[in-house]
C-alpha cells in the first residue's frame, strides 16, 4: 500500500482537548435537550413517520453559523461531484430543516428518505437500511460552544452532510451499494468490516483533483475545522482492505484518510468490492476484526 501524501498527523485533542471534555458531553442543559430529542427514536420502524421539532432560536443561530462556516470551506476543499450536489440540494440556510421537509427533495433526486436515529445505530440496521432508500439522522444539534466541530454525529451532519450526499444519484448509489453488501452477510464480523469501508469512504473519504485529495466524505462536509485539516493528515491512496484494517474514532479528527484517484475510481472500486464482499471476505482477505471507538 503506497503512501500518496504524507503529512503530520493532526490531535484532535491537542485543538480541543479530550472529547470527554467537550461541552457537548459537561453542560447539563444542553444534554438534557439533547437526550430528550434522542430518546424520540425509541422503538422508531424504519420508514414510520416521527414528529418534527420544535427548535430554538439559539438552535437556528447554530445551524446559520455552521452553514455560513461551511459553504467557503465546500469551495476551497470539497471535490466537484459534492459541490455539484450541494448546488442542487434543497437546504436552507437561515434555519434547522425539519426532516419531513428534506425527505421529499431527496425522494424525488435519489429515492432516498431520511428516517429517525437517537445516537450511533447497529450496523444491521443502518447499513442494511441503505439498501432500501433510507438513512438514519439524529435531530438534535451540536453544543453552540464549539459549532464547528462536534463529537458525535448530529443533526448538521446528517441533514447537511449527507443530505448533500443523498441529494446526487451518483453518490447515493454508493449508499444502496454498500447496503446490499450489508443485507447479503450474516455474521457480525462481516458487518463490521463494512462498517469500516463506509466509514473510510462515505464518511471520511477523499478524491485526488488535480493532483490533490479533496474532501468526499459527509463527516468532513459537515465540520469546517476538520475539513480545512485533513491535509495534516496522512492520507493513503484508496485501499478498501487496508482501510477495512484501519481502527476509527468517533469522537474526535482521523489520523489516516483514504484517497480515491477520481469519483469514477470510487466507484468501480467500492462497487467491485461490495458486489463480491461475504461472510468470509475478511477471512480471505486477512482483515482483522476491530472495534471502533464510540467515546
Amino acid at each position: 500500500m503506497s503512501t500518496v501524501w504524507q503529512q503530520t498527523p493532526l490531535s484532535a485533542e491537542g485543538r480541543m482537548g479530550p472529547a470527554d471534555q467537550h461541552p457537548g458531553r459537561r453542560d447539563p442543559d444542553y444534554r438534557r435537550r439533547r437526550d430528550a430529542l434522542a430518546a424520540r427514536a425509541a422503538g422508531h420502524r424504519v420508514g414510520t413517520p416521527y414528529p418534527d421539532v420544535d427548535y430554538t432560536e439559539d438552535e437556528h443561530r447554530t445551524w446559520r453559523t455552521v452553514r455560513t462556516a461551511l459553504v467557503p470551506a465546500h469551495r476551497a476543499h470539497a471535490c466537484r461531484e459534492v459541490r455539484d450536489a450541494a448546488a442542487d440540494a434543497d437546504l436552507p440556510a437561515e434555519r434547522i430543516p425539519q426532516h419531513a421537509e428534506v425527505t421529499p427533495g431527496l425522494r424525488t433526486r435519489t429515492g432516498f428518505a431520511l428516517t429517525l436515529a437517537g445516537g450511533v445505530v447497529p450496523n444491521e440496521r443502518f447499513l442494511g437500511s441503505m439498501e432500501h432508500g433510507y438513512f438514519h439522522a439524529v435531530q438534535f444539534v451540536r453544543h453552540p460552544a464549539v459549532p464547528l466541530y462536534t463529537p458525535e454525529p448530529d443533526v448538521l451532519h446528517d441533514v447537511f452532510g449527507h443530505g448533500i450526499h443523498l441529494s446526487s444519484p451518483r453518490i447515493a448509489a454508493l449508499y444502496r451499494t454498500i447496503g446490499r453488501a450489508a443485507n447479503r452477510v450474516r455474521t457480525d464480523e462481516a458487518l463490521d468490516i463494512l462498517s469500516r469501508i463506509y466509514w473510510f469512504t462515505l464518511e471520511y473519504g477523499l478524491v485526488t483533483e488535480s493532483g490533490a485529495p479533496r474532501a468526499f466524505g459527509a463527516a468532513l462536509l459537515s465540520s469546517s475545522g476538520e475539513i480545512a485539516a485533513y491535509g495534516n493528515r496522512v492520507v493513503r491512496a484508496l485501499d478498501l482492505p487496508a482501510s477495512a484494517a484501519t481502527p476509527y474514532r468517533i469522537s474526535g479528527y482521523q489520523p489516516v484518510l483514504f484517497a480515491a484517484r477520481s469519483f469514477s475510481h470510487l466507484e468501480d472500486v467500492l462497487g467491485a468490492f461490495c458486489e463480491e464482499f461475504d461472510d468470509d471476505t475478511g477471512a480471505r482477505l486477512g482483515i482483522p476484526r476491530l472495534s471502533r471507538d464510540r467515546g
